[in-house]
């Protein structure tokens, strides 16, 4: 059985997750500030690293890769539509905030190129494609354990917003709908910001999803 620990990280509070397993091993998701304090976690928890996975590329998603990258010697995997959003302010959002530094992260070690089952170490999982958002935005389905790790596709009673560059509300209504909300009503969802929420609850109260 997995755990989830999330962390919320930064100036905008963004959702920083570590996955572990009952060995110890554990997954990094979307390392957005706060290098230092993610570290200790890692390490008082006496944990092993084993990658750092990116929902997508907004700088509140990535701002600490790098030094948790160097520290740990564990590889970085994103979605090949985003390879370039890393060291560029202006796509990653970090050049749009006045007093903001510029984010600009390496290269990325993998790149995700399709849907499907995933293994990374000792860790199974299923990678959705989720643009709208992003146009590299995807979702992790841990399907054993029942939970999903979204980004900012889906929030509580709330959608992932559009107006960033390559958003799209259509596309991004339609990945909601025909991936996340497929999923079993009982799902875990887990956002990029704020709380936790179920499939089964987003279609009975979001009222951005009014018609499904």
């Amino acid at each position: 059985m997995l755990k989830i620990n999330t962390y919320p990280l930064g100036p905008i509070q963004t959702n920083c997750y570590i996955v572990r397993d009952e060995a110890g091993n554990c997954l990094i998701v979307d390392p957005g500030e706060e290098s230092s304090r993610i570290i200790r976690k890692v390490v008082s928890q006496e944990l092993t690293p084993i990658a750092i996975l990116l929902t997508h590329a907004h700088f509140d998603h990535i701002g600490a890769v790098d030094s948790i990258r160097d520290r740990f010697g564990i590889p970085l995997y994103i979605h090949e539509e985003e390879r370039e959003w890393l060291s560029d302010p202006k796509l990653n959002g970090s050049a749009k905030y006045p007093g903001l530094q510029d984010v600009r992260i390496r290269k990325p070690d993998h790149l995700i190129s399709k849907e499907g089952l995933m293994n990374v170490g000792p860790f199974s999982f299923e990678v959705l494609y989720t643009p709208g958002h992003s146009p590299g935005s995807v979702s992790y389905i841990f399907e054993e354990d029942r939970f999903a790790i979204v980004g900012d596709t889906l929030f509580k009673r709330s959608i992932g917003r559009t107006d960033l560059p390559g958003g799209n509300t259509g596309i991004l209504l339609d990945s909601i709908h025909n991936k996340l909300l497929t999923l079993d009503d009982d799902y875990i969802i887990y956002p990029g910001h704020e709380s936790a929420t179920t499939p089964g609850d987003e279609k009975d109260s979001n009222p951005y999803l009014n018609g499904f």
